[in-house]
């Protein structure tokens, strides 16, 4: 086995989630990453805590969504698991990343809907998303298996701890402030609320890689308009130039250059996906290639991303509303060139280099 692959374990295990004895763990992980999970039950065992695996595979998945014909029903058996665990780890790894491409976007819907309490019971435990590096992903990023395998490694094994004190200057920021202005070009400029939220440092912990710091807005405070110039994966599809209208928080006019179809399922799913649910600012310089993967692309320093759909509850305040939703969609910004970040009208950002950066005066248009 590849020595890298249970340095990622150990980094899951011992940083990310903290395993102690007697944990029950739960690992939903695709077949492809059958040494990762080996290595991941190898830690567990010196830290005697009880792991098990769900399968998890996007063919099979397809199977079920296209072949289902009655409505999509909460698994109870699968809630009643995760009530019963201590700690989630879930896997990614494609063989072909497109594979849910033909699935209906309102039967995506459907069933994000019928899974919604699976998530929240998911989300309220100790959990971790990574990356296992696979050929599907690989090809996806237009890189070689190796070089992906590289990229993903080396995105794990970062100083967490140096990356927690670089990104602490923005969460001090943060929740210091009320106001976020974000403009970028001539599509982007976007306000909103952050009053009494809770900036997030994420060094590696729910995601592995990190390399953000995240907030949420005050459900109601967004307006304006933003163009997100960098594509995503949603869905087995590729979603180009997203633009979206907000007034007093809520999405009132929205487009996509292709696949707008999946925008609709997504909007389609429950009222809250017409809100956004999450501010990120990324801020992993040792992320530097656009890969396709939300996981990583999010995270680079020259972005910021926002997500329609749920909020996440540690991040807002007691006496702000939780923005409540079966999705949660982030899509990106470029923020390396013609643009700024601003908290209450003081410039944090400029062309993607941060105010507490070397740089920053230099900065110009």
């Amino acid at each position: 086995m590849d020595s890298r692959i249970r340095e990622h374990a150990a980094t899951v295990v011992d940083h990310s989630t903290g395993i102690e004895a007697g944990d029950n763990v739960v690992i939903s992980a695709p077949s492809a990453a059958e040494d990762f999970v080996v290595a991941l039950y190898e830690r567990c065992a010196e830290k005697e805590a009880h792991p098990i695996t769900l399968y998890s595979d996007s063919r099979a998945t397809r199977g079920f969504l296209t072949n289902h014909t009655t409505t999509f029903d909460t698994p109870e058996h699968l809630l009643a698991l995760y009530e019963e665990m201590d700690v989630y780890i879930a896997v990614r790894g494609d063989r072909n990343a497109t594979e849910t491409a033909d699935i209906d976007p309102d039967t995506n819907a459907e069933y994000r809907r019928a899974m919604q309490p699976v998530l929240q019971e998911r989300l309220s435990k100790t959990w971790c998303l990574t990356q296992y590096p696979t050929s599907g992903n690989a090809q996806l990023a237009g890189m070689s298996t190796d070089a992906y395998q590289e990229f993903v490694w080396n995105a794990v094994r970062l100083d967490w701890e140096a990356q927690r004190s670089h990104q602490a200057e923005m969460v001090e920021r943060l929740n210091a402030a009320n106001e976020v202005r974000i403009t970028s070009g001539e599509e982007t400029e976007l306000k909103l609320s952050i009053e009494g939220n809770v900036a997030i440092n994420d060094y590696g912990e729910k995601n592995l890689p990190g390399g953000e710091v995240f907030t949420a807005p005050v459900k109601t405070s967004v307006s304006g308009t933003v163009h997100f110039d960098m594509p995503l994966y949603r869905q087995g599809r590729e979603i180009r130039d997203v633009r979206l209208e907000f007034e007093n928080g809520r999405i009132t006019a929205y487009s996509a250059e292709r696949n707008e179809a999946v925008l609709d399922g997504i909007f389609a799913t429950d009222d809250g996906a017409m809100y956004l649910g999450e501010l990120g600012i990324g801020m992993n310089r040792a992320i530097d290639t656009f890969s396709y993967n939300m996981l990583f692309d999010e995270k680079m320093g020259d972005t910021v991303h926002l997500a329609v759909g749920s909020a996440y509850p540690e991040t807002v305040g007691e006496r702000n509303e939780v923005n409540e939703s079966a999705e949660h969609v982030d899509m990106i910004i470029d923020m390396s060139e013609d643009s700024e970040i601003r908290l209450d009208d003081e410039v944090i950002q400029r062309n993607g280099t941060f105010q507490f950066e070397d740089g920053f005066a230099h900065a110009q248009d």
